[in-house]
């Protein structure tokens, strides 16, 4: 993940929990639906379980619920430091993203994370999955939240629909990240040896579940 990402996490830290809520009329419809995207995630994964993007430390909430072990990944300082003021003592939050990581010391069942994936390119998501199927046995899960496009058109659509709104902000996200399309990110699973499903939370939101055959 890219610095300039980092960097974002860091000022977005104070008043994540607010976007997240919906207060944010711009973001509502990307976070429509938060908390049910947060338990299917927790609800679909195996433990014991390593979570990138920690952020404000919401889905490590749910999956502690659910009993899960957490391995923890967050690269922002600041956000690793607001998961703390949630989180029991006994959750280790690691400097770390999706490629570059401490390693569990046991084997590990389940790779989730919720809203991240798009900071990495399709090379370097295609880098990340193959470097999970290395780490999962056969049945492990990979079970990511995130923004994705049935296809170009509609990510086009999505664009134009922010646009028309005034939404300036989220049709310049959607221009510059990278968010990509289920055909690629299927190819790229499928490449590596996993199947996956995936289920629609809102306009923008899909929980992906692959798993490692």
């Amino acid at each position: 993940m890219g610095r300039e990402f980092v960097e974002l996490f860091n000022d977005w830290a104070n008043y994540y929990d607010a976007t997240v809520s919906g207060k944010d009329q711009e973001y509502a419809e990307v976070f429509r639906g938060y908390e049910d995207i947060l338990k299917d995630v927790a609800v679909k994964a195996i433990s014991p379980v390593v979570e990138f993007g920690v952020g404000t430390g919401n889905l490590t909430q749910e999956l502690l619920k659910e009993g899960h072990k957490v391995f923890a990944i967050e690269p922002s300082k600041t956000m690793r430091e607001k998961a703390a003021e949630k989180l029991p003592n006994n959750v280790i939050i690691e400097d770390g993203d999706f490629l570059s990581f401490p390693e569990p010391s046991e084997q590990i069942q389940s790779i989730v994370s919720t809203y991240a994936f798009h900071h990495l390119t399709d090379s370097e998501k295609e880098e990340a999955i193959a470097y999970y199927g290395k780490l999962l046995d056969k049945g492990g899960k990979i079970v990511f939240a995130d923004t994705v496009f049935e296809n170009k058109e509609a990510y086009d659509a999505t664009i134009e629909q922010a646009e028309k709104h005034t939404f300036l902000n989220l049709a310049n996200d959607l221009k510059t990240e990278y968010y990509t399309t289920m055909e690629v990110l299927t190819s790229l699973f499928e490449k590596h040896s996993f199947t996956v499903e995936y289920q629609r939370f809102n306009h923008f939101v899909w929980v992906m579940e692959a798993t490692k055959q």
